[in-house]
């Protein structure tokens, strides 16, 4: 884990005070949901995820009713014999939330 417990993270009332709409999702949260599809993909190898680096570019609000959706959409980038590079595209609200977001896979053993 990260050992941020910053209660941006989990309290409404906090977060309003420091002038946030709401609670914030943890970047982190938000960095292992996004990776999820492609663990799913390799049959729940992570293993055989070698390197995965994302650029945070906008905080996914939680609402304390509905939560929040993020969406997916991994696509191969690159395929060579030392595996492939996915490449995410992590979105809520319509806005892109992880920027830069790669996966590096290995081939299967």
């Amino acid at each position: 884990g990260s050992l941020d417990f910053n209660p941006i993270h989990y309290r409404d009332d906090v977060a309003q005070g420091v002038g946030l709409p709401g609670v914030l999702a943890h970047g982190m949260l938000t960095m292992g949901v996004a990776v999820q599809p492609v663990v799913d993909w390799l049959g729940g190898d992570s293993g055989r995820i070698a390197d995965y680096q994302v650029r945070f570019t906008r905080p996914v609000l939680v609402d304390a009713q509905d939560g929040a959706e993020v969406t997916v959409v991994a696509k191969v980038g690159a395929l060579d014999d030392a595996g492939a590079r996915i490449d995410l595209t992590v979105t809520f609200g319509g806005e892109t939330v992880l920027g830069k977001a790669q996966v590096r896979v290995l081939p299967p053993r």
